[in-house]
């Protein structure tokens, strides 16, 4: 039998295998490096700044007085929704950048 499943035998396997682990090493690496990293966010100009790490963990909230208006909640509650939603859309981003998209559903 020349070959295991078009492989080319038990050395191309091998390699295979090395390379898989290698890979799975590297998506670990780039995986622990985003959840540390810290997103910067800001809506209104800076009323409402949100951080957010990598595991989409808000650590940190600020909201200006001045954004503070009893009258006026709803305003408030879009500031802190557009900041959030912002720092999420950067995780996502720099997930896509460091994560390379695989078949199968790896990530």
């Amino acid at each position: 039998m020349a070959g295991f499943n078009g492989f080319g035998g038990g050395a191309n396997m091998q390699n295979l295998l090395k390379q898989a682990q290698k890979m799975q090493e590297q998506m670990e690496k780039d995986k622990e490096e985003l959840e540390a990293t810290i997103f910067y966010a800001n809506a209104g100009g800076g009323m409402v700044e949100v951080e957010m790490n990598g595991k989409r963990e808000l650590v940190k909230l600020a909201i200006k007085p001045e954004a503070v208006d009893p009258e006026d909640v709803e305003m408030l509650e879009d500031l802190i929704m557009a900041a959030i939603n912002d720092a999420n859309r950067q995780v996502d981003e720099k997930t896509q950048e460091i994560m390379p998209s695989l078949p199968g559903g790896m990530f």
